[in-house]
């Protein structure tokens, strides 16, 4: 089953061998997560979402949901049951080991909020099953907003493999309102996160809204917008000058493994993210 779904891919290199495992990997938790209660409580959202049910080009690493309404005491615990039996049923083990922060410390967790919880999957031992090239262990971190800012719309997508199920998932425009978050909030002081303008750049050229709204209540809750409002004006002030402070090399660096052809590359730089700001357009009430 899993030779066949990684055929699908076509892929070329052991890398892209490698993001097409971890991507069925991705929709098999999904899969048994949608067997569960789990989709009345949460919404999918992040790069992963976009890539799954919206057709971004490029892979995306780690499995983001948010709540529906703030639950501090909301555990992951009772799902781990349904996705590892989901796994067993293509044949492959997995293991979910779990992390919890307490709060931003490190690099790996400087954007999770206090609240945020997550679990890492690991995938041991399928390198026969999957027919894979190396021995690599595949990781798939699990997070889940427990104290969500509010504000988003969500749709029912459908997935069809392994079976047929839908998943609730974060509207377009309110991904885009969470993607310029995270692109203009990070705090990663020396880490570049290229993935982040590579998906400006897709939501700009599709032409969708993002949802003021909801980046505003967004940055009001991780306490870097103080106001009660921001103009559309306003946050593309705030890319302007976080344009000025990037190295557009190292955002290059970071996303060229995530995509197959690296020469949609060469625009990248100021001037061009500069224009693309100009494009922007912006869903200012619900």
């Amino acid at each position: 089953m899993i030779r066949e779904w990684l055929a699908e891919y076509n892929p070329q290199t052991g890398e892209e061998r490698f993001a097409a495992l971890r991507e069925i990997m991705q929709e098999i938790v999904l899969a048994g997560l949608a067997r569960t209660d789990f989709f009345e409580q949460a919404a999918f959202y992040g790069g992963t979402s976009l890539r799954i049910f919206y057709g971004l080009d490029r892979y995306s690493e780690d499995l983001d949901f948010s709540l529906l309404a703030p639950n501090p005491a909301f555990s992951l615990e009772p799902y781990f049951g349904s996705i590892i039996t989901e796994f067993a049923a293509t044949g492959m083990t997995v293991n979910i080991r779990e992390k919890e922060k307490a709060r931003a410390s490190t690099i790996e967790s400087a954007f999770l909020k206090s609240e945020t919880i997550w679990k890492e999957l690991i995938l041991e031992g399928m390198v026969e099953q999957a027919g894979a090239l190396s021995n690599r262990t595949v990781k798939i971190k699990i997070e889940v907003d427990r104290v969500p800012p509010l504000g988003f719309q969500t749709e029912e997508k459908l997935l069809l493999r392994p079976f047929s199920f839908y998943v609730k998932c974060f509207s377009l425009p309110d991904l885009f309102a969470g993607k310029m978050h995270a692109l203009l909030y990070r705090k990663w002081k020396s880490r570049v996160k290229g993935r982040d303008w590579y998906d400006l750049e897709w939501y700009v050229k599709k032409g969708v809204s993002l949802n003021l709204n909801h980046f505003l209540l967004r940055a009001q809750d991780t306490g870097d917008w103080p106001e009660d409002g921001i103009s559309p004006e306003q946050v593309k002030e705030l890319l302007i000058t976080k344009i000025e402070t990037v190295s557009f090399d190292r955002v290059k660096e970071d996303v060229v493994r995530f995509i197959k052809d690296d020469r949609v590359l060469s625009i990248w730089g100021p001037s061009y993210f500069t224009d693309l700001i100009g494009k922007l357009k912006f869903q200012t009430s619900k």
